[in-house]
């Protein structure tokens, strides 16, 4: 019996640890819409509508995407850490002459970034100007 009743208690919080990462994949959906071309990593992207996901919430990959799926991009991204949470959502680029590369996205009410290091064509354009930030705002899940 006693081994009956662990059983049963093991599958329920396996279920329960596997309904969690997909909470969070829901909650952390982004969208933004881009005035012009961007990179995503080393993918050009097109100016248009773009939903950022988390396929798996195992791995630090995100899926940027345009709204009629015609241009995707899959792009790693390190976790930051900050002291408080982000008061809205937000995607940052970095701007070199006329060329944008995706490099930050906030998630309103997360306490962290989630930065999208340098690709190989980033560093390229990166020897030859600085880095011009600037922010767009976005929408989470959820938001109107």
């Amino acid at each position: 019996m006693k081994t009956l009743t662990r059983l049963i208690a093991s599958l329920g919080l396996i279920s329960v640890l596997c309904a969690v990462p997909s909470m969070a994949q829901i909650a952390n959906i982004v969208k933004f819409d881009a005035p012009s071309s961007f990179y995503a990593g080393n993918a050009k992207m097109p100016a248009g509508s773009y939903t950022v996901t988390q396929p798996d919430a195992d791995a630090n990959l995100l899926l940027v995407e345009d709204a009629n799926g015609s241009h995707s991009a899959f792009v790693e991204y390190e976790v930051v850490s900050t002291d408080s949470p982000h008061a809205q959502s937000d995607v940052s680029f970095n701007k070199y002459g006329k060329t944008e590369f995706l490099s930050t996205i906030w998630v309103e009410g997360q306490n962290s970034e989630m930065q999208i290091p340098a690709s190989k064509v980033e560093k390229n354009v990166a020897k030859a100007a600085a880095a011009e930030k600037h922010t767009l705002s976005a929408k989470s899940a959820g938001q109107p």
